[in-house]
């Protein structure tokens, strides 16, 4: 079982290595939950976000890809379009080409609060890291490369 442990002399550096990987983790979940409830104060969370940042690059979409591009299963991205179209960000219509399939474009007001809400997360995430220096911020992004590659499938 994973345990968090920490900072402590007699580690070896696979141990180590667990301890800050599970470091990561936990701080990870923190940053990203102060950047989720940030973003929800501003009218949009941070997974509706990702929906309308995706839509906003594609364009209009059908549901089915939608879900791909976000990793999501079908009936989850049902469920998320849904309530996003009930709040008035994104609107669904009928494939011309497939009457079954539904269409996903951005509203004028979905639009908006995706302006609003990366305004929002961003201004957690430089809160965050404004407190590291250049050669720090450059450090961590070679080591989040070298992390990310160990993770790829």
């Amino acid at each position: 079982m994973l345990r968090y442990l920490t900072k402590g002399a007699g580690v070896s550096t696979s141990g180590r290595a667990e301890q800050i990987g599970l470091r990561y983790l936990t701080t990870s979940a923190q940053l990203r939950r102060a950047v989720d409830e940030h973003m929800a104060g501003s009218g949009v969370s941070l997974a509706r976000t990702k929906v309308l940042q995706v839509l906003t690059r594609l364009g209009p979409v059908k549901q089915t890809r939608l879900a791909a591009e976000l990793g999501m299963a079908a009936r989850s991205i049902t469920q998320a379009v849904e309530a996003m179209e009930r709040d008035g960000l994104v609107r669904r219509s009928s494939d011309a080409g497939d009457k079954r399939a539904k269409v996903v474009a951005v509203t004028e007001e979905g639009a908006r609060a995706l302006v609003a809400g990366e305004a929002a997360g961003n201004e957690v995430l430089r809160a965050a890291f404004q407190r590291l220096s250049a050669e720090q911020l450059r450090t961590l992004d070679e080591v989040l490369a070298v992390v990310e590659a160990a993770t790829r499938r």
